[in-house]
């Protein structure tokens, strides 16, 4: 009796075992495509921070040109032009001492 129950179950082992095979063909499918999405997603939003970056980048030079900011300080903080004689040295003349060396 036992070899015919086994003969009766052998058709839906088989049938079960390509049905699970099938549903878990999908759901790989789905999750490589979901992993796609999310890769293309980070793609995105990896090239947009670049984009940022660049743009913060020139608004970054274009404040800190010397001219513009030379003209903030004239303007708004009152400064005025470096003149010679404002100019202080702390150090004393330089002496220039030359070695040789034997070789």
């Amino acid at each position: 009796m036992s070899s015919e129950k086994a003969l009766q179950l052998k058709p839906l082992l088989s049938v079960l075992i390509i049905i699970i095979s099938f549903f878990s063909l999908a759901f790989f499918q789905m999750e490589e495509r979901r992993l796609g999405y999310n890769l293309l997603k980070l793609n995105r939003d990896h090239r947009e921070s670049l984009e940022q970056k660049r743009s913060l980048e020139v608004q970054l030079a274009k404040i800190t040109k010397p001219q513009l900011l030379n003209q903030v300080a004239q303007s708004r903080l009152t400064l005025k032009k470096l003149q010679s004689n404002q100019i202080i040295h702390l150090s004393g003349p330089v002496k220039f001492i030359s070695k040789k060396r034997d070789l």
